[in-house]
């Protein structure tokens, strides 16, 4: 680690997962109705992911349950989203997108920048694995935030259309996490 490591961001094993952070998803649409379908903010409920930072390297690796993806907003459209709409959606990316598939990410190449750390890695998904990079910025007080785009076709996935393929999700989506690196104190006394 030749640049000097963000202050928030301490010698250890941070684990990080919905207890301590959000990890969402985010969608657009396309086609000739665009207009009447919505964009979504999907949360993934089920993950856990840790930044392992030791006195020569950083390492980040997430894992996911695609399954635990959750509608929680829904702009744009014609009509608001109703419980039983996002009941369906979230049906849809079980039954159809990403059909219980394995989420996992592992880094390959990180550094640290100004704000934080620049993150290359691979990301595995419904059995393809492509690279990814990203920033992920730490503030003093260990608050962290991090986007990668994803384009959907990269991993074999068929963007989600409805309507005789007037109305698509778009094929980039947004991953976004937010949250808070546990202090060692903190790690330790939840590790027991």
């Amino acid at each position: 680690m030749s640049a000097q490591a963000p202050t928030g961001l301490s010698i250890g094993k941070h684990t990080l997962g919905p207890a301590n952070a959000k990890l969402t998803v985010r969608t657009g649409r396309s086609g000739a109705i665009a207009k009447v379908g919505h964009d979504l903010l999907l949360e993934v409920t089920a993950w856990s992911g840790t930044l392992e930072v030791s006195d020569g390297a950083i390492t980040v690796a997430l894992t996911a349950d695609s399954s635990s993806l959750k509608v929680r907003a829904g702009s744009g459209g014609m009509q608001a989203l109703g419980e039983d709409d996002m009941a369906n959606i979230n049906q849809t990316i079980d039954d159809e997108v990403l059909a219980g598939g394995a989420i996992a990410f592992h880094s390959t190449d990180v550094t640290i920048t100004a704000d934080g750390l620049h993150v290359g890695g691979d990301l595995e998904l419904l059995g393809a694995s492509r690279p990814v990079a990203f920033e992920l910025t730490i503030g003093d007080d260990g608050r962290l935030t991090g986007e990668a785009v994803i384009k959907q076709t990269d991993f074999g996935i068929k963007p989600y259309s409805t309507l005789f393929g007037t109305l698509k999700v778009a094929d980039e989506v947004r991953v976004a996490i937010e949250g808070h690196l546990p202090t060692t104190t903190e790690e330790q006394s939840n590790d027991g």
